[in-house]
């Protein structure tokens, strides 16, 4: 926009006649990111994105952190940690994250911005705990403020994110409690305020839950979820009910039933809003992932398995091609449940493939795309590696498949549920 690159030109003069001015390389730094805003990196090439000041706003930063003030300084830090989350090297904000936590431990915001790193680095028991520790300063600004304000979407994002962390760690009951409060802390008045929107920016996090109960299984609870009273109002809780409950109803061999939901589910995608929104992303960009993800699984139930593998690689095509965000929007990987299935019918090294690429061990995912360390994945890997007969690098990723189930707070047997033969 011309006021954005207007400001971005001032600003840059201003720093030219201040260059040792923290506040003042922290504003510049952000004018800059903020011409470009999720388009700093070009996360296919891992280069700098088209017509951004990237590289310009990585070197008044950078030189600003060769300040030790600059560990005292949360706008410097904060800007950082923005600019390096959709880079080829996340990690190297990981000290800047770390000044950053702590520092201002009444913003839930800033005590939430580590984790943007975190999740980068595998770090999850970090994003749980960096969340609460966000959760707890945000709630003395809800008990104030109350929750009829913009401000309730950030707070959502501390949830949102507390649950993504506990779902990779394989926490259920921290992302299932997680998911009744994101339910819980936005009120079905907030939503009907038209002016602004705010059921476009918030209604797409109130089926959190349901992502929750496929990552764990609890195929009865979903299928005894009920639908919304207002079905307009809750479009997107709507059209996800029905998506869950077909996975449920195909995931337990109820074949028609999961058929009958999957009619559901398309009616109910076409009453959700263009304008509505989960984050970065058009949540019809989510539901489209969806579509594929219950499209596969109901022929793989029909045994159709060369069918359900062409949905389900349909269904990872649509994740990669998101917007990028933290968390994504659609929060089990996609790779999770096409690793489990192959692995299932004994397409051993295909899912070793899967695995590898979705722990970031071949390089052949954008960094961001990448979810290193997590359990769900390692257990998989482990166990093509062990069925292949690599040995010694199946005993390479033990410890760290141990040192991730210690975590867990249920058996890790498989990466999806969806896997009907679970192993041991």
């Amino acid at each position: 926009a011309p006021w954005t690159d207007a400001y971005a030109a001032a600003m840059r003069a201003v720093y030219a006649s201040h260059p040792d001015d923290l506040d003042i390389a922290a504003l510049a730094a952000e004018a800059l990111m903020n011409r470009t805003p999720w388009a700093l990196w070009d996360l296919s090439t891992g280069g700098v994105a088209d017509d951004a000041d990237t590289d310009e706003a990585r070197a008044i930063l950078e030189r600003a952190l060769e300040n030790p003030a600059s560990r005292v300084h949360p706008g410097v830090l904060h800007m950082y940690i923005h600019l390096m989350e959709m880079s080829p090297f996340p990690e190297l904000a990981l000290r800047a994250s770390d000044w950053l936590r702590d520092l201002a431990p009444d913003s839930g915001h800033l005590r939430h911005m580590p984790t943007h790193i975190d999740v980068l680095c595998g770090h999850y028991y970090q994003v749980v705990a960096s969340n609460h520790d966000a959760i707890i300063a945000d709630e003395k600004y809800r008990e104030r403020e109350g929750a009829m304000n913009f401000y309730t979407l950030y707070r959502v994002h501390n949830y949102h994110f507390k649950v993504y962390g506990a779902m990779f760690l394989g926490q259920s009951e921290v992302a299932l409690n997680t998911a009744d409060e994101v339910i819980a802390t936005i009120p079905p008045e907030l939503l009907r305020v038209e002016s602004p929107p705010m059921a476009d920016w918030l209604e797409g996090f109130m089926p959190v839950k349901l992502h929750v109960l496929i990552r764990f299984g609890r195929w009865q609870e979903i299928i005894d979820t009920p639908l919304p009273d207002d079905p307009d109002l809750y479009s997107v809780t709507t059209a996800m009910i029905h998506y869950a409950r077909g996975v449920a109803f195909s995931a337990t061999g109820r074949v028609r039933e999961a058929e009958e939901e999957q009619r559901r589910f398309v009616a109910a995608t076409e009453r959700v809003p263009d304008d509505r929104y989960l984050f970065n992303n058009r949540c019809h960009d989510i539901l489209a992932i969806a579509a594929e993800m219950l499209a596969g699984e109901l022929e793989y139930r029909k045994a159709n398995y060369d069918a359900a593998f062409a949905h389900l690689r349909r269904s990872i095509e649509l994740e990669d091609g998101l917007v990028y965000d933290e968390p994504w929007g659609w929060m089990q990987p996609t790779r999770h449940a096409y690793g489990a299935l192959l692995l299932e019918q004994g397409r051993i090294a295909d899912a070793a493939a899967v695995y590898r690429a979705d722990l970031g061990l071949d390089g052949s995912l954008p960094r961001a795309r990448q979810h290193p360390e997590n359990v769900w994945s390692l257990h998989g890997y482990y166990e093509c590696l062990v069925r292949l007969g690599e040995d010694d690098l199946a005993a390479m990723i033990r410890p760290r498949l141990d040192l991730a189930i210690a975590r867990a707070d249920i058996p890790i047997r498989a990466s999806c549920y969806c896997r009907m033969a679970q192993a041991a």
